[in-house]
């Protein structure tokens, strides 16, 4: 296992964005190659402290600029409030978002990994953290990954149809030669 593979194993695999990159992946590349151990809120102490030993790099408190460490969470989704616009659904790197345009949405408490990223993109804020309940621990960080792959992999076969579509369209719509 490469030293990023040793890395990115030890975070929490939130896909938050809150480190400043753009998933775990990219973050966990950017600390092999120096970057501060200390931009993780969802991993918190126990993260800095196991890539502090990992590395032998010096343990420093969570930068602030990055957030706070926070005790799990998980969204919910005030159904009063909700319009199913449909916004939150990309949103959601691990697909634990489910519903359908102009319907109401759910929260899939079991996968839901806290990262917030689908709050910023409800146009009427109906969507709110709420801390985890005690039987409902968070998803591991290994199902984490693996629903952030499938998330992209499921993306990229929705990019590429869309783009077939529309390179059919195009050329039914060209002019007999």
């Amino acid at each position: 296992m490469n030293l990023v593979d040793r890395i990115d194993a030890l975070l929490p695999q939130t896909q938050c964005t809150r480190c400043g990159y753009a998933a775990c992946r990219p973050y966990a590349s950017a600390i092999a190659g120096g970057a501060p151990i200390n931009r993780c809120p969802p991993g918190g102490a126990a993260g800095i402290h196991a890539l502090s030993r990992l590395l032998g790099r010096p343990e420093r408190p969570l930068d602030p600029d990055c957030g706070q460490e926070m005790p799990p969470r998980t969204a919910v989704i005030d159904p009063d409030a909700c319009i199913g616009c449909a916004r939150c659904l990309p949103a959601c790197p691990v697909d634990a978002i489910v519903g359908a345009q102009h319907f109401l949405h759910a929260v899939l408490e079991n996968d839901c990994n806290g990262c917030e990223l689908c709050i910023a993109t409800c146009p009427v804020d109906c969507i709110a953290m709420v801390a985890r309940r005690p039987d409902r621990p968070a998803p591991h960080a290994d199902d984490n990954r693996r629903r952030f792959e499938q998330h992209l992999a499921r993306r990229e076969r929705e990019f590429g149809e869309r783009e077939r579509l529309l390179a059919e369209r195009k050329r039914a719509a060209r002019p007999a030669t």
